[in-house]
């Protein structure tokens, strides 16, 4: 991560929705960065997402701290099952838990009926409960060998590397990738 993406909204280079928010939190030379300061950036990154329709009221007192807990139970979460470690569920289910929805039947496009959820719990689980969900379908589903970290050395950035290779390296090329390989590019040509 360099300097000027500080300023800048998190990245999207998760290729996943929890990978996304673990991204939320991110390193910049050496310092800790959280995109999140406010209730509003949490109301802004949802809705950048698509998980919540674009905001017109004010976010709810809580979206922030919740938010924050949210992100820091999938991230320790995340960190233990790509270790092949025990997964403490104890903090993501509370949020799971907390996000209750009923069913309810939508028209389609052409008119068909389509079954979909509708939210019914408070503001703030009904918000975040679709992105606990995303993390524990994660959790669940996912292949973790393809769930990595970016292996540039000033970068915490996640990703799911869904290349036909399977060989992605980092969070970003024009990021990480370049940055890489220009240090590498100095080093050999420093005795040159």
């Amino acid at each position: 991560m360099i300097a000027s993406d500080v300023a800048l909204e998190p990245p999207q280079v998760g290729d996943h929705l929890a990978l996304d928010l673990l991204n939320t939190e991110a390193r910049s030379q050496g310092e800790s960065v959280d995109f999140w300061s406010s209730n509003a950036d949490v109301q802004r990154w949802l809705v950048k997402h698509g998980v919540i329709a674009a905001a017109a009221s004010k976010p709810p007192a809580d979206l922030l701290a919740r938010g924050r807990g949210l992100r820091a139970a999938v991230r320790e979460a995340v960190v233990a099952r790509k270790a092949g470690k025990p997964v403490a569920v104890e903090a993501l289910n509370e949020y799971l838990q907390g996000y209750l929805t009923a069913p309810v039947l939508v028209r389609g496009k052409a008119g068909t009926l389509a079954l979909d959820r509708m939210a019914r719990g408070d503001a703030t689980s009904s918000m975040l409960g679709p992105v606990a969900e995303a993390a524990a379908r994660l959790l669940v589903e996912a292949d973790f060998a393809l769930v990595k970290q970016c292996e540039h050395p000033d970068c915490i950035l996640w990703f799911y590397d869904r290349t036909r290779s399977h060989k992605r390296r980092w969070c970003s090329m024009a990021r990480c990738g370049n940055r890489h390989k220009a240090a590498q590019f100095r080093k050999r040509n420093v005795g040159a």
